[in-house]
């Protein structure tokens, strides 16, 4: 993909530089990630349309940031958490990085079975900061970045960047200078302190899913996310004393599963009639939107709101298998897990100080790797050199537009690649597959049957009329197009692909189904 090069961005860049220049110090950043959110697992609509589910749920937390930032409606992640994560913290897309699924153990694919698919090899150590560390990806980390330019480097929450016994496990070694609870594992044990956050012991750690550092909460009835944020808090308080700007990444284990009840706020779901489930799941969202508010309010009271960014996003799309319904997403199709608008589109808000525009509602594409220039751009930090080809844009210029602004580039190709088995597959998640968009278009590919479908997502967001079915040369040339554009993609960076236990051969690729 080219890199955007535009007057507004050097515009808006240069802007923001200066304001800090004034300010003799760079801004803080917030970047606060929730694991498993949904599109529409909030009071704030996303869509044009307030749903049943806005209407469920209560986040009056991220309803004010919205208020003075700017919403992206069409952001979008990976369809599970590690490679998220690691797209995030590399600026890379899944096709170049290869870390495809979740990660945990060394050496160790996560991959299900598959009836006629094998999956390839692919990056299963994660990201490494270390040349040399077998099955993973090498790369200048985005805290690293930071670090260099002298910002105090915080994370607090779940990492999920590389397996057990690997550099990667350990945050502290990709540019953080303190963490708190990030390790290998992609879950907790529990939420709750009774229960020591899954730790077998009070004071102790138990791998894989015992939440580590967090000892002095075992035994209390503090929920796991409220833990988190008061640790976060904490290093924030380090960090301001010190005079160094911050770069907090905020992670939180909610809304992940096993759900737990958070005492604070569960009642009045189950009041309303709500499955124990799902009122759960309400009640945890509740809680980390908490978080969310806690966050703003210590800015706030110590006097740094001006001079303080939040960025919220989720890492991928709503669980809508196991306990949960196919229809947890909904209007979405799929979850986390697929390819489709369910399990990879977000909820994204961004407050920028003096830059953003209150309540407004952007419409640009954006996708996860972007964050990594962007939040640099935003930093004024711009001499910094990579080991890895940076393949995220900065969308500062996104920014400064007014409400229902358009996208700010035209068609740009966002892509989505998942050759692998999820662990927890029902209909159209977990299945093996890769995706683009363009504009208002959007090709996915399945691997297992080796077809193509196509969706107009500006006409049919649930993504419920194949274009391509029933065959038609209405759309064939839009389809030649996408599936070149997804598959010379794919080429470029030799991505992994799934193999064929009837052939032993390598998958084809979208353009090789035409």
């Amino acid at each position: 993909m080219k890199r955007l090069s535009s007057c507004a961005l050097v515009l808006t860049s240069a802007v923001a530089a200066a304001g800090a220049a004034e300010r003799n110090q760079q801004p803080n950043i917030i970047f606060f990630l929730v694991d498993d959110m949904g599109w529409q697992d909030t009071s704030l609509p996303f869509w044009k349309d307030t749903t049943d589910l806005n209407r469920r749920y209560h986040t009056p937390n991220m309803e004010r940031l919205a208020a003075i930032g700017t919403q992206f409606t069409q952001a979008y992640a990976c369809p599970v958490s590690s490679p998220s994560r690691i797209s995030l913290i590399t600026g890379t897309n899944v096709a170049q990085h290869q870390v495809s699924n979740w990660t945990l153990n060394k050496n160790e694919a996560t991959d299900s079975p598959s009836d006629s698919l094998t999956f390839g090899h692919w990056n299963y150590n994660g990201v490494t900061p270390i040349e040399g560390i077998e099955n993973a990806f090498y790369a200048t980390p985005l805290a690293q970045v930071f670090k260099d330019n002298g910002y105090t480097t915080l994370f607090v929450g779940k990492a999920h960047f590389g397996a057990l016994d690997t550099p990667a496990e350990d945050p502290l070694t990709l540019g953080f200078d303190r963490n708190i609870a990030g390790h290998a594992a992609g879950a907790m044990g529990s939420y709750l302190g009774e229960e020591n956050y899954g730790n077998s012991t009070v004071g102790g750690y138990t791998p894989p899913w015992g939440v580590p550092m967090l000892e002095k909460y075992h035994g209390t009835d503090t929920f796991l996310t409220e833990a988190l944020t008061l640790e976060a808090e904490h290093l924030m308080d380090s960090a301001v004393r010190v005079g160094e700007p911050f770069f907090l990444y905020m992670a939180h284990y909610a809304v992940h599963a096993p759900f737990k009840a958070d005492k604070r706020f569960i009642q009045k779901y189950r009041d309303r009639g709500l499955s124990e489930t799902e009122a759960q799941y309400a009640a945890i969202v509740e809680g980390m939107d908490k978080s969310l508010g806690d966050l703003m309010d210590w800015v706030e009271e110590r006097g740094i709101a001006d001079n303080t960014i939040f960025v919220f996003m989720s890492d991928n799309g709503g669980y809508s298998v196991g306990v949960r319904k196919d229809d947890s997403n909904a209007p979405l199709r799929g979850g986390k897990g697929a390819c489709y608008e369910g399990g990879i589109r977000e909820p994204m808000i961004v407050y920028w100080p003096g830059v953003t525009r209150g309540g407004t509602v952007n419409e640009t594409p954006v996708i996860i790797e972007d964050f990594y220039p962007t939040l640099l751009s935003m930093a004024g930090i711009s001499d910094y050199q990579t080991v890895q080809q940076i393949d995220g844009r900065d969308f500062t210029p996104a920014l400064t537009q007014g409400s229902g602004a358009k996208s700010i580039w035209h068609e740009r190709p966002l892509v989505f690649h998942y050759p692998n088995s999820w662990g927890e597959r029902r209909g159209d998640v977990g299945v093996p597959s890769s995706a683009i968009r363009m504009g208002d278009w959007k090709l996915v590919h399945l691997y297992e049957s080796g077809r193509n479908e196509l969706y107009n997502l500006r006409e049919d967001i649930s993504e419920e009329h194949d274009l391509l079915q029933p065959p038609s040369r209405k759309y064939k040339k839009i389809e030649a197009r996408m599936a070149k554009t997804l598959s010379d993609y794919l080429r470029h960076y030799e991505a992994s692909m799934p193999i064929r236990k009837s052939t032993g051969e390598r998958a084809a690729y979208p353009d090789e189904v035409l």
